[in-house]
């Protein structure tokens, strides 16, 4: 998903089959999270619909949630709720190893080649290559439009597109057509990196925790294993300039804490035995046993990274405007594009294909994506970027109110 109108279609979608309730769709976490009676509808007809949309769709078992690393990003656990997560919940893929990218690179190319023929062979050559380009640029965006349109959402972008290109190629502007697919591409792209580095944001502060931990076993021997099987209770060896990899109690040692990339306090704090230190905290001093005292899922930063995940999720004033007026958008672009194309015609005695030209042009400059993308992958960004630098500032709504902020107080260690 690459804006709220993604998670939009999804949710409307969802909330027309039976048995299906309190749907929550994640654009940021990529994620989705229904109450759903498994008796009216089975759990594998919610993923068919969501691919029929045109969006992958992996089913997030609850053993899985549990096992989670922290800032995976899958829905907070309910009672009956199935959970379904976006697959690449590693890093996300370069642009051009992506369907998108590659229909990008072939529309693009056949493009190319078509404005080659043009200036070599002729334009009646060169219309069949770009009606070529256009078809192939167009077919998955159409296909989208028709899934959506039959499950009850006819005014949505991909609908826009396939009505103007495929008007385009009506009246025979079969070159406009290719070029104005290419660019709607290139703009899918485009909102895809911006919010897979939004969702980046949210991926890094993960990090924070170290990847692997020195157990001490029963005898006293040192283990290196990973930090994400840590059980409660567990004793851990910290090294100087080691991070720590879990809540935990001292047990042996005194050491100064770097605590600021869990809390922001600039000045390290001196910890000995009977202490809790939090993960991902640095160890500076000397060398700490520690008793684990919270699983990796419940620890600091993970609650830092769930809250974090829900402040993107309240939605700032702006956003909640620019969502409501996309809803009214979309179809009075459809309908004054038709007014365009029929009243002139009809009432002034204008051109029929001049006015038809004119109301698909209307169509096509009509895709509000950009609005839709740009207040959402702000603040996601703006939030990730604040947790990483020890700053949670919980929503959109608090971000828009710190604007009209007059005055700060900063205490003697420059603690906010």
């Amino acid at each position: 998903m690459d804006c709220p109108s993604c998670a939009g279609k999804i949710r409307g979608a969802l909330e027309r089959l039976d048995g299906v309730g309190d749907v929550q769709v994640s654009v940021m976490q990529g994620s989705l999270a229904l109450d759903l009676d498994t008796g009216r509808t089975a759990p594998e007809d919610v993923e068919s619909l969501v691919e029929r949309l045109g969006y992958g769709v992996r089913r997030q078992s609850v053993k899985d949630d549990a096992e989670a690393p922290s800032g995976a990003g899958c829905c907070a656990g309910r009672d009956h709720a199935d959970h379904f997560r976006r697959g690449d919940d590693a890093s996300p893929r370069r642009w051009h190893a992506t369907a998108k990218g590659r229909l990008v690179l072939a529309t693009g190319a056949v493009l190319g080649v078509a404005t080659l023929l043009r200036f070599t062979v002729g334009t009646e050559v060169a219309h069949w290559a770009f009606l070529a380009a256009c078809l192939i640029g167009l077919a998955p965006v159409a296909r989208r439009a028709v899934s959506a349109a039959r499950l009850g959402m006819p005014f949505t972008i991909e609908m826009l597109m396939t009505l103007a290109a495929g008007g385009a190629l009506i009246i025979g502007a079969a070159e406009e057509a290719a070029m104005v697919v290419l660019l709607f591409a290139i703009g899918e792209i485009l909102e895809s990196v911006a919010t897979d580095r939004a969702r980046s944001g949210i991926r890094a502060l993960s990090d924070l925790v170290p990847r692997e931990a020195r157990r001490e076993a029963a005898d006293g021997e040192i283990h290196t294993v990973e930090a994400s099987r840590l059980a409660v209770g567990q004793v851990v060896v910290v090294r100087p300039g080691d991070r720590i990899p879990a809540d935990a109690t001292i047990l042996e040692g005194r050491s100064s804490i770097d605590e600021s990339p869990v809390t922001g306090e600039s000045v390290p704090r001196a910890r000995g035995e009977g202490d809790e230190v939090f993960a991902g905290s640095i160890n500076h001093d000397a060398v700490l046993r520690l008793r684990v005292s919270l699983p990796q899922q419940d620890n600091t930063i993970a609650r830092i990274i769930r809250l974090v995940e829900e402040a993107q999720e309240a939605r700032a004033p702006t956003e909640r405007f620019i969502d409501r007026f996309s809803r009214v958008y979309m179809p009075a672009v459809v309908g004054l594009a038709l007014l365009v194309a029929v009243v002139p015609p009809l009432a002034l005695g204008g051109d029929w294909g001049e006015w038809t030209y004119r109301a698909l042009a209307l169509l096509l400059i009509g895709c509000p994506c950009a609005l839709v993308i740009s207040v959402p992958a702000s603040i996601a960004s703006s939030l990730s970027s604040g947790a990483r630098h020890g700053l949670l500032l919980k929503g959109g709504a608090v971000m828009e109110a710190a604007a009209r902020t007059e005055a700060v107080a900063f205490d003697k260690t420059g603690t906010l």
